[in-house]
């Protein structure tokens, strides 16, 4: 073992070995028939939407471009895999590969917080075969995940309008500590306004937010007197915060909280409801406390906030966790669409792919994937840019603030059915005629190799 830590912690650098076993024995076999360096390229697309969405927020990119810049493999993780004696009948020049190899291909992918639909590349890869295979797992882990919050966060800031706050506070719900940074991320990228993940939010440049939890109301109260108590306590270090008020009785904390603020005994910014009939509660707190923020929390989804709406709440802001930072995964899958310029395709049923190296085409009430070489329709706008030569990345990053415009916009240009929370209707997305002509051709050549 390299590491046994027990926190089981994987730092970059150890992102090598961040991978499927089978990436590693196909490379080996890809050596020893001298296939390694072979130009080939992958592509990486989701066949279908998760159910209930629309449209899919391309989100990863950045950390899938670092990962490429500094794939390595150290003279500890060779032996490691030596060790395992899994690789024992491997070629020998297997490992002088892993041990000199860097990534030395080309990336083509849409910006990160571009809408996307099924079967349109998010990238595609184009680099010796060797390369161009092991990096899939990494690629689809950090894009499916991300891709995934971006979406649910957009949507949730379509339900829930321009003016509402949103705070991200899943960490606790996230699928793991990388996954919960990551989460943030994407959330925030995504459209909503904060975090509660401290870590998460200084590495981005962003302030956290929080409110309090039940436990300082209860523990506070049974010490020093009561539900008072402990707003007062926490309000003589943090002025300003946010009170939780649903911990005994929501409204009879409002009502107290209403006499004091009219006595100018205490001020009161905010307050947050974590149970309960929100819609409800929401109204009766606005009518005790009219001039103050009131937060929402518990298991909201962009469904609930639009059933909220709909029942007359009386909120400017939600708390978004498990909700969040979980869901049916985006399936993005990574296939080999050409190989030493021989177009391929995967043909079996229900999982067929199209060959050849693509490009997205988005017209303003369609899209329209072709070949990568063929001319741009007038009136279209091709999605997929180069974003790393030769394995140097081109340009620099995108900000968070500029990938959340990005999405702002890519959303606000998309079909009202295909924007609806309920049932929504994805875009259609035609062929263009050179690609259906391959793709016959391509099916015809290999029914004929059978």
């Amino acid at each position: 073992m390299i590491d046994q830590n027990p926190a089981l912690a994987v730092h970059p650098e150890e992102y090598s070995l961040l991978t499927d076993l089978y990436q590693l024995t196909m490379i080996a076999c890809y050596k020893g028939e001298n296939l390694d360096n072979r130009p080939a390229s992958f592509e990486m697309f989701t066949r279908k939407l998760p159910n209930g969405f629309g449209y899919i927020i391309a989100m990863g990119l950045t950390q899938v471009l670092n990962y490429l810049e500094n794939l390595r493999f150290s003279e500890a993780q060779i032996k490691a895999l030596q060790n395992t004696g899994i690789f024992d009948n491997a070629p020998p020049d297997f490992w002088e590969m892993l041990a000199t190899g860097r990534f030395t291909g080309d990336v083509w992918a849409v910006p990160e917080g571009t809408a996307m639909f099924p079967n349109e590349p998010f990238l595609r890869v184009d680099a010796p075969l060797w390369q161009a295979q092991l990096v899939e797992t990494f690629i689809l882990n950090t894009i499916n995940y991300q891709s995934l919050i971006a979406t649910r966060a957009a949507r949730l800031r379509d339900a829930a309008g321009k003016q509402a706050k949103l705070l991200e506070f899943g960490t606790r719900r996230a699928f793991s500590p990388q996954g919960a940074v990551w989460a943030v991320r994407a959330a925030l990228a995504g459209g909503i306004d904060s975090t509660s993940n401290v870590i998460g939010a200084l590495k981005l440049g962003q302030k956290p937010v929080g409110t309090m939890a039940h436990a300082l109301v209860m523990a506070i109260g049974a010490l020093e007197g009561g539900e008072d108590a402990a707003f007062t306590a926490f309000q003589r270090y943090f002025p300003t915060a946010t009170l939780l008020i649903d911990t005994y009785d929501t409204v009879e904390a409002a009502q107290r909280l209403a006499k004091q603020v009219e006595a100018g005994e205490r001020q009161v910014t905010g307050v947050r409801l974590d149970s309960g009939d929100l819609a409800e509660l929401s109204q009766k707190v606005r009518a005790l406390l009219p001039d103050i923020s009131i937060f929402a929390s518990g298991d909201i989804d962009e469904w609930e906030i639009e059933r909220l709406n709909a029942a007359g709440a009386s909120i400017d802001g939600y708390g978004l966790g498990t909700k969040l930072v979980t869901g049916k995964p985006v399936n993005g899958v990574y296939k080999l669409v050409q190989i030493d310029d021989v177009p391929t395709l995967k043909k079996s049923s229900s999982k067929a792919t199209y060959p050849g190296r693509k490009q997205v085409f988005r017209f303003p009430d369609r899209d329209y994937l072709a070949l990568a070489d063929e001319a741009t329709p007038e009136g279209a706008q091709p999605l997929l840019q180069q974003v790393m030569g030769e394995g140097k990345r081109l340009g620099d990053f995108d900000s968070i603030e500029q990938i959340r415009d990005r999405v702002a916009q890519s959303v606000a240009h998309l079909p009202p059915k295909t924007r609806k929370i309920q049932n929504p209707e994805s875009l259609k997305v035609d062929i263009s005629e050179a690609l259906g002509d391959l793709t016959a051709k391509v099916q015809a050549r290999i029914s004929n190799e059978q």
